[in-house]
């Protein structure tokens, strides 16, 4: 028999719901900007594409199985384990793309020449589906066996219990929290972190010297392109910060869980922590309006033209032609 939701469930429940309201449409918007729009069609917009097309599926398949699991409903454990695995599928996904994009910018600056010969739509594609399988067999390690059913099992046998081995389906009753802790965040989230913060420094060290040449006045003016790759790599650190700030809260947690035991955290923080992890599928399309032109542009085009039925004849030949960021 299911319990009754409580006042506090329904609260959770209703705050995730609105996260997903929000973060679904605004991600595909975003596709749907890269889709239609030509000057949005370069390597860095297909890795954005790759993390927006996590963030829908954070919204609209994580946020789901979160509030199923929070509800608690009893289940056998594998069960359970499906429930809570796509979640850290998706997160390593969006730290693989960003790790992606901040390569690529790096190649923007390091090699600007020599950049659209390296970095070809084919090999763009393939390190896109590499981030993916990747993220399957570092989110899905739980499922081969590191998980708690081997501790259940024996928690089981010593209470003398032979019944059918079936459990309140909860995160943390499943997940290990070594894996977490670990596997998860020291190897897969706490490295690529740090290396795509060290990228962004020598992307804006490496801008930084080229704008303080003083170049002749050209129609190939090196100090434009390195102002357009300044403003955009500002933006595209701006949601590795938002990542970091989201997810890191979580993270310290599960250290805190696994390293101090009889240490109480309030519940309250928990659940912020992960409101954080889940809002911030919500907060790259924001960014993106407000803060790189191309995308601003393509919004405005797409609620112009299919939801406000009207038809810009300038914006297709505008947005196309556009360079600036």
């Amino acid at each position: 028999m299911a319990h009754p939701i409580s006042a506090f469930q329904a609260a959770y429940i209703s705050i995730e719901v609105l996260i997903a309201l929000v973060s679904v449409p605004g991600n595909i918007l975003v596709i749907w900007a890269v889709k239609m729009n030509q000057a949005l069609r370069d390597a860095t917009f297909c890795f954005i594409v790759s993390l927006a097309v996590a963030d829908v599926a954070v919204g609209a398949l994580v946020i789901p199985l979160a509030i199923i699991i929070n509800i608690g409903p009893q289940t056998e454990f594998y069960t359970c384990l499906m429930v809570a695995c796509p979640v850290l599928i998706l997160t390593e996904s969006s730290i693989l793309a960003l790790l992606a994009i901040a390569v690529d910018r790096y190649l923007r600056v390091k090699i600007p020449v020599r950049y659209k010969s390296v970095v070809t739509p084919r090999r763009a594609a393939v390190a896109i589906a590499c981030c993916w399988i990747v993220s399957f067999l570092v989110g899905l390690t739980p499922m081969f066996g590191w998980n708690n059913l081997s501790k259940m099992r024996r928690t089981q046998e010593l209470n003398g219990s032979h019944t059918e081995f079936i459990i309140t389906c909860q995160f943390e009753t499943v997940i290990s929290m070594e894996y977490m802790v670990y596997f998860n965040f020291f190897v897969w989230v706490l490295p690529p972190l740090l290396l795509m913060l060290l990228i962004y420094l020598e992307v804006f060290n490496l801008i930084r010297k080229q704008l303080n040449k003083k170049v002749s006045s050209s129609s190939n003016d090196p100090q434009k392109y390195y102002g357009k790759e300044l403003k955009i790599a500002k933006s595209l650190a701006l949601v590795l910060f938002l990542f970091a700030l989201s997810w890191l809260p979580l993270h310290v947690l599960n250290c805190i869980t696994l390293f101090c035991p009889s240490c109480q955290t309030p519940h309250i923080l928990t659940y912020i922590a992960i409101f954080l992890t889940h809002g911030n599928s919500a907060m790259n399309p924001i960014v993106y309006a407000f803060r790189i032109k191309k995308f601003r542009t393509a919004f405005l085009q797409i609620w112009n033209q299919y939801f406000c039925c009207k038809t810009n004849k300038n914006a297709t030949s505008t947005t196309t032609a556009e360079t600036g960021n």
